[in-house]
């Protein structure tokens, strides 16, 4: 929820509901435009930067010293601040308990899934990892039609959650 908005920021006012975004998007360059990539060459992941794009200062401190901003959401903090490009705003009335995955581990598996394999109808497909992403990518299979839809991971008891995602076989690479 934004608690305040810094200067020049218009497209958001204290209260509204937000989702943090890794990659985020400035809206003007060539990536934010096409419709083939999302990869804005302002706000792209970079977990070297550590710091705000205006000012390159960070906005976190401990004991006076600086802490560095983590791929520009710092979201394992209780309060964040965070580049406007980088968040989306949602319905107020989205349960925030619930639509958190949406910011990362769904639109990552879902996204991948369905906008760069793009499975065509009837294809096998293997997703190697059934944790959120992977359950997300699943289900893009599912979507695009996959007839069958193979789920690999170390953990045996994942097998009957992939099931309702659309897993049609399971292997455990141990096994």
């Amino acid at each position: 929820i934004v608690e305040s908005v810094g200067e020049g920021v218009t497209e958001l006012v204290p209260g509204d509901h937000v989702l943090p975004v890794f990659t985020g998007e400035c809206k003007d360059c060539a990536h934010c435009k096409s419709e083939e990539s999302n990869l804005c060459d302002l706000l792209r992941i970079n977990v070297d930067r550590g710091v705000m794009i205006g000012d390159g200062q960070s906005r976190f401190t401990i004991n006076g010293k600086p802490i560095f901003h983590f791929v520009g959401t710092s979201t394992f903090s209780e309060y964040t601040v965070i580049h406007v490009g980088c968040l989306a705003k949602i319905k107020p009335e989205a349960p925030l308990d619930k639509v958190c995955v949406l910011s990362c581990g769904i639109s990552t598996g879902l996204g991948a899934t369905l906008n760069v394999a793009k499975p065509k109808k009837g294809s096998t497909v293997a997703i190697f990892g059934l944790g959120a992403v992977g359950l997300a990518a699943m289900e893009g299979a599912r979507m695009a039609g996959a007839s069958r839809i193979i789920g690999v991971d170390l953990n045996p008891a994942k097998y009957e959650q992939a099931k309702k995602f659309g897993c049609t076989d399971f292997v455990n690479p141990k096994d």
